[in-house]
């Protein structure tokens, strides 16, 4: 089917025609919106403030959200968006990491505001459309495609009843329609997500790149938060931006040398990189024997860090069975080329049983999350849960922490046969574990409580009488209702705090401090451990504001890093971060400008929280088997360990106490320490001893708008 053919079997709901406004410096200063209801199509000018204040990515989605929605509206309310944006360095070719944009909703899973980083090839198309943002509110009668078609200047709302809806197909098929040939297909990005998304509440969505050495399309994923379950609530099946071609300078930019002069060197970087991490041929897989070896790597529900059998996903037989010396970039230019993928892998399961599929990836996220958590030591089954994830339209971090959970309760007797449908959920049952995968898509089964996500099952075992509340709290690994990502934190006190202090939810993208911490310990005190938790997590937010990965910060690094003053921070990398966005925008910066402008918005997302009756200190609680060793299993497995820290860290002679008695030692002792890098982390920030910012703070930052004081007013 071509695109004639397509319209004439889709009835047009909606055609919106404009003018296509150049980008300049990096900016259209124009939105998108669709609002689904009627269905209504409109341009939005973007007001001189909220460029200034939100500069762009996770900024724009945010105050976008805020504007749209009140402080109790739901997740499946009309009024809710989906808002897509990847700032003015998104798209740019010359310098590695730029396709990256964010999405930005109220969450099913969180009932509050989640952000989701994603690449591919979607974000830099819409800004070459026109856009800077793309804004979708209400809901479709019937399921829809919009078509953004960046080269006529045309916008259109298709009724798509007949489509597939898994991303395998459905992609592909779109790719086809709207290319006008196989060159074109590069000019083409979808988004869109899965049968899950119909059935749970965890779905994600998947964002296109087409691959023109395999000629397949391919997907990077925004997976966090349920976001998918949204746009499947707005009836959407998919969006398809479509432009005229990948030009060298699209963005319009102020200095294209100065980008290309830093490019040049990161390329360099590049070249060495397999003497050291290895992401050319493994990507970030390459960190699955290395958190084993420092007992960093989930193993049974967050319970252990390493795993006898773990040889056997070592990141050596990942790299086997990815294709190699092909360019796996997700966005054009990316000499990083992480986004391995396994080709002609034949399934053995599901409706698509037989098939023979390229499956993104896996990578160390994956690897954890569909291996170690739930204690499979299988690389083809995680390879195949990572394609049925992916084209169902789950997010694989979230799942591999639900598993993990699910089996955890089912060998402690909260779950048996009769509750889960006669699944037995034990740790390592592959065949269970693939089933209940397969029965979220369908939602069927145990399968429609697994898709609830963590926060929710913990809720109904409660109320069911299912197990002891305590003991459940404890072991469910959520927190704000968000499943934690995968590296096990029970040694790592600043990691705790970077997962539990988060925006969201325990994601990695915000603070991923762990190997500061455990392997280099680079934060030993209180105050070198709030200052990370300041620094890096507005570092990080940078990145989500202007459309940059993250990965080519710090997975990369030039060659005297070591001898820098400040290693951590890479900061010949800051400094290239620093030049790119001045010869992009002509903005003056500088590397505190860059924190600054970050501390901005992430403020404003904490006081976003605190509107949605979230965002103060007992939201950043986090279940104690984050922290330590819930039970005589975890603690006998690593009695010496424990016993060591009670005697010289805690100062108490374990000599005959039971394990029980040590546990408590422990726990007391641990959650202190929390609660005191809380209180360290909250005094860095400007906050009160409770999490809110105080009026005073906020006018340092210049986030003293009206509607923001309001809310903290109110809270203070």
């Amino acid at each position: 089917m071509d695109i004639k053919q397509f319209r004439e079997r889709h009835k047009t709901l909606k055609k919106y025609d404009y003018q296509k406004t150049p980008l300049e410096k990096g900016y259209t200063d124009k939105i998108l919106y669709i609002n689904f209801d009627g269905p209504f199509i409109k341009e939005k000018d973007i007001p001189a403030e909220m460029k200034e204040k939100f500069i762009g990515g996770r900024g724009y989605g945010l105050k976008l959200l805020w504007d749209a929605t009140k402080p109790d509206t739901k997740w499946d309310d009309p009024e809710n968006e989906i808002n897509i944006s990847g700032g003015p360095c998104c798209g740019i070719t010359q310098y590695a990491g730029a396709g990256k944009s964010i999405v930005v909703s109220l969450s099913p899973q969180t009932d509050s505001v989640m952000d989701s980083n994603v690449g591919g090839f979607f974000g830099p198309f819409l800004k070459f459309s026109g856009f800077d943002a793309l804004e979708m509110q209400g809901k479709a009668e019937n399921d829809v495609i919009v078509f953004i078609d960046g080269v006529k200047g045309t916008v259109e709302i298709f009724e798509a009843p007949e489509e597939p809806l898994n991303s395998h197909i459905l992609a592909e098929q779109l790719t086809e329609i709207f290319a006008d040939n196989e060159k074109d297909k590069m000019n083409i990005g979808v988004v869109s997500t899965g049968d899950a998304a119909d059935h749970s509440l965890i779905g994600m969505l998947n964002f296109t790149f087409y691959d023109p050495r395999r000629k397949i399309v391919r997907v990077k994923q925004a997976g966090r938060g349920g976001i998918g379950t949204v746009f499947r609530d707005k009836k959407i099946k998919a969006i398809v931006a479509k432009v005229d071609g990948i030009k060298g300078n699209a963005n319009n930019v102020v200095d294209l040398e100065a980008i290309r002069e830093r490019g040049r060197r990161f390329n360099e970087e590049m070249k060495r990189d397999d003497e050291f991490k290895e992401m050319k041929s493994k990507g970030t897989a390459h960190m699955t024997n290395i958190m084993n070896d420092y007992d960093l790597i989930p193993v049974h529900n967050f319970k252990y860090g390493s795993h006898k059998d773990a040889y056997e996903i070592h990141s050596d037989i990942y790299k086997s069975l990815f294709t190699q010396r092909l360019f796996d970039g997700c966005w054009i230019g990316c000499t990083m080329s992480c986004s391995h993928a396994v080709d002609d892998f034949e399934l053995k399961t599901g409706p698509y049983k037989g098939h023979k599929v390229s499956v993104d990836g896996p990578e160390y996220e994956t690897a954890a999350s569909l291996g170690t958590n739930p204690g499979i030591f299988d690389p083809h089954w995680t390879i195949e849960a990572n394609f049925y994830c992916d084209t169902y339209g789950i997010c694989t971090i979230t799942w591999g922490t639900i598993l993990g959970f699910v089996m955890d309760c089912y060998e402690s007797g909260i779950l048996n046969d009769e509750r889960t449908g006669s699944l037995k959920l034990n740790f390592g049952n592959k065949e269970a574990a693939m089933e209940l995968l397969h029965q979220v898509a369908r939602g069927e089964g145990f399968g429609k409580i697994a898709g609830m996500g963590v926060r929710k099952m913990k809720e109904l075992f409660i109320e069911k009488g299912w197990g002891d509340p305590d003991y459940l709290q404890d072991i469910a690994m959520e927190n704000k209702g968000l499943e934690y990502s995968q590296y096990k934190s029970k040694e790592s006190l600043v990691q705790q705090g970077g997962y539990a202090m988060t925006n969201k939810g325990p994601q990695h993208d915000e603070a991923w401090l762990i190997f500061m911490d455990m392997i280099n310990n680079q934060i030993p005190t209180f105050e070198d451990k709030a200052e990370a938790l300041h620094y890096f997590p507005m570092f990080r937010t940078w990145f989500g504001l202007v459309g940059f990965c993250k990965l080519c910060w710090n997975d990369i690094e030039p060659e005297d890093n070591a001898e820098t003053d400040e290693p951590e921070k890479v900061p010949e990398h800051v400094d290239n971060y620093v030049a790119i966005y001045k010869a992009v925008t002509g903005r003056p910066f500088d590397k505190e400008t860059m924190i600054s402008d970050s501390e901005r918005v992430y403020n404003f997302q904490r006081v976003f929280n605190l509107r949605r009756g979230y965002g103060t200190r007992k939201y950043d609680a986090q279940p104690y088997r984050a922290a330590g060793p819930v039970t005589i299993e975890e603690y006998e497995s690593r009695q010496e360990r424990y016993d060591k820290q009670l005697k010289e860290t805690i100062g108490v002679d374990p000599a005959g106490k039971s394990t029980e008695e040590k546990i408590k030692l422990h726990r007391k002792y641990r959650e202190e320490r929390y609660e005191q890098l809380v209180d360290a982390v909250y005094q860095r920030r400007g906050w009160t001893k409770n999490g809110i910012q105080t009026i005073e703070r906020l006018k340092e930052l210049g986030m003293d708008m009206p509607e923001v004081v309001e809310v903290v007013k109110k809270h203070l």
